[in-house]
């Protein structure tokens, strides 16, 4: 959790030395890591609350609050650590020779909190989200938080803590932590902007996706070619979010049950060598569907070339 530096010197299990203070500009300091860590959490605390703003299960309370958290004074929560405060600003008018005139304003920013904490003692879904997303980055610090994690977290924590089972939904969050990190080991670089051109690397990815899409379906990849319509334009955010924004939901934990079925999930094979392979020609159907589906706009009104000879 985020503990402010001086909580720990009060309780005794912190730094005592005078020199560690808010303004030491030591990266080793306690305040330092403590302005770091809150950095990451404005991030997470923005993202998080905006998880499916098309449903309210983010914004309802949890069944089962971190009673550890929600009920100790002691224990700061989270997002309060980055709580939006108003500023009053005063605007001073004066006509001709007249009287000076002072008028107070407190004006919200533009920036609005779609989910507002809920009242003590309880938590909201998407404050358990916050909790595991924040202890993930402070467990990778070589990659800490990124955007668009949160969009991979939010349905498996919605699957967990929505189970028919009690026993399941009371250990969503724990369950919810290690299968998080578990598929993160394996698309973690994605997120990691230095790797973007490895074999790893999202780019790579791309690329890959677009030499399939070539192999098996060259007037639609020519289509495309046509239009500029580059593979980052779409399909930076299906690899990277794992189609999470494209469907509703319901039909992304859907897709998924079925990608994660698959031992070669996140692998698309080198078409010049499995051009009769059965996985290659189900990337292929998938392309086509994917590609139709954002595309339309630049697509001819009948859809592409050959499409009612698809058999998906």
């Amino acid at each position: 959790m985020v503990v402010e530096p001086a909580r720990l010197s009060k309780n005794g299990s912190g730094n005592n030395h005078v020199d560690d203070h808010p303004l030491n500009p030591n990266p080793e300091s306690q305040w330092g890591s403590f302005f770091k860590d809150n950095e990451v959490l404005a991030q997470i605390d923005k993202d998080v609350r905006r998880l499916c703003p098309d449903i309210m299960f983010f914004q309802r309370g949890t069944q089962f609050p971190c009673e550890v958290i929600v009920n100790d004074p002691e224990v700061e929560r989270l997002h309060r650590r980055v709580t939006h405060s108003s500023l009053t600003a005063t605007a001073v008018t004066r006509k001709g020779l007249g009287i000076t005139k002072l008028e107070a304003s407190n004006r919200r920013s533009a920036q609005t909190e779609d989910y507002h904490p809920l009242p003590p003692g309880s938590e909201a879904h998407w404050e358990v989200v916050e909790r595991i997303l924040f202890i993930y980055a402070k467990l990778n610090p070589g990659q800490s938080y990124v955007q668009g994690m949160n969009e991979i977290i939010g349905p498996i924590y919605y699957t967990f803590a929505n189970d028919p089972n009690i026993a399941f939904r009371e250990n969503a969050e724990a369950d919810c932590f290690w299968c998080f990190i578990s598929l993160m080991g394996e698309i973690r670089d994605f997120f990691i902007r230095t790797l973007d051109d490895s074999e790893s690397g999202i780019g790579a990815m791309m690329e890959r996706l677009m030499s399939n899409l070539r192999h098996h379906d060259h007037q639609l990849w020519n289509r495309l070619r046509t239009q500029e319509l580059r593979p980052q334009f779409f399909s930076f955010r299906w690899l990277t979010l794992l189609l999470s924004q494209e469907f509703d939901l319901p039909d992304v934990i859907r897709v998924w049950d079925s990608l994660f079925a698959d031992a070669n999930r996140f692998q698309l094979p080198d078409p010049s060598l499995h051009s009769n392979d059965g996985i290659a020609k189900r990337c292929y159907a998938a392309e086509r569907f994917w590609l139709q589906y954002e595309n339309s706009a630049a697509l001819p009104s009948g859809g592409c070339p050959g499409t009612a000879q698809q058999s998906h």
